[in-house]
């Protein structure tokens, strides 16, 4: 009886020390979870944790997320214009794994999809980060020129000997090429690129405050490189009667550009345009207004029911994806462009339901 009970004692005491074990096994595995979110319309400390400007107990660092000084009133909205992100655990045991497998919530990805072994892990959060200030350079541009402030692309520098040498000035702002409004380097490159080298391009050109037309003729970039080029050198600025500035720490990649966009406009228009309500969405950005998709949509569905939010604005290119992951009582309104955002909010507003995924 002794030597049975001690058997037992023993059988139990190797079994947990085999579960232990277990736990510590390190495996080539990623969990991916549900993130933090952030309402683009209020302010943060320097943790992320919602706090008051000057109020007492803020925490330090107590900022907007997004601040606009100098310019008209900053309008405040009754509802919340909500960011999602994706928590992931990069370190995991076998246990977390297993748990991730079976839950809804979780998600197992491969490690080497997201950390590939030809780049470091300094060098791959480094890359994150670089595009989540690209995505917040593009929001601001988006959003301006949606309330009227046009980008302007001029002439930086002529390359000496170049198809512009003798035709273009430092200083010479491109309106437009062969009559198609430039309203971003990536669409004056567009436009260029879109016939062969040895093309004759009329540039509308706004020289010394006149309009003005000059043709060039484009050169191909090299001897083996047949790319059309005009030989400039552009600079981009987009005028303004405010400073505006976005910060927001501990987060990266480029999918917060759709609301970083529509916060600056929900601040910089009387308009509350969340009517209201908790909204939520995700998606980047381009300096044209088009969104793109991202990744995580499963898990960034269940941040923003969490949070409470009322609608879910979805990139056009995630919706099958959303809606085999779709959320009892949270729509997924689709949208491709800033302006299929403003429109889809503006229908919540009325009462009604946005063109859906």
């Amino acid at each position: 009886m002794r030597r049975r009970g001690l058997t037992v004692v023993l059988g139990a005491v190797l079994a947990v020390l085999l579960l232990f074990a277990i736990g510590q096994v390190r495996v080539p595995y990623v969990v991916e979870s549900a993130g933090p979110t952030v309402d683009t319309l209020t302010a943060v400390d320097d943790k992320g944790e919602l706090c008051t400007p000057g109020a007492a107990g803020a925490g330090e660092g107590c900022h907007e997320v997004i601040s606009i000084t100098g310019g008209p009133a900053v309008s405040k909205s009754d509802g919340q214009l909500r960011l999602v992100t994706v928590n992931v655990q990069s370190s995991t045991d076998l246990v977390s794994v297993i748990r991730g497998w079976w839950s809804d919530e979780e998600a197992v990805v491969p490690y080497e999809l997201l950390y590939p072994p030809e780049a470091t892990r300094e060098e791959i959060d480094q890359q994150g980060q670089e595009d989540f200030k690209n995505s917040q350079s593009s929001a601001e541009t988006a959003a301006l020129r949606e309330l009227g402030y046009p980008v302007r692309i001029s002439v930086e520098k002529v390359v000496a000997g170049g198809a512009s040498d003798g035709k273009l000035k430092p200083g010479d702002v491109i309106d437009t090429v062969d009559g198609a409004a430039v309203t971003s380097n990536g669409k004056l490159l567009e436009l260029i690129q879109a016939k062969p080298a040895g093309s004759t391009l009329k540039l509308g050109v706004t020289r010394d405050k006149a309009p003005t037309t000059v043709e060039v003729t484009t050169k191909p970039a090299s001897a083996e490189d047949d790319t059309p080029r005009v030989g400039i050198e552009v600079k981009t600025d987009q005028p303004h009667p405010f400073t505006l500035n976005i910060k927001l720490d501990d987060i990266a990649g480029p999918s917060a550009g759709l609301m970083f966009a529509l916060g600056i406009i929900d601040k910089l228009t009387p308009e509350d345009l969340t009517g209201g309500k908790v909204i939520a969405g995700t998606g980047t950005i381009d300096d044209e207004g088009n969104v793109g998709p991202i990744g995580g949509i499963p898990q960034k569905l269940y941040g923003a029911k969490a949070a409470g939010a009322k609608i879910f604005l979805t990139p056009a290119a995630n919706c099958e994806e959303a809606k085999a992951n779709a959320l009892p009582g949270l729509p997924l309104a689709k949208v491709a462009t800033l302006d299929d955002a403003l429109a889809a909010l503006a229908t919540v507003r009325s009462g009604g339901t946005p063109p859906t995924c």
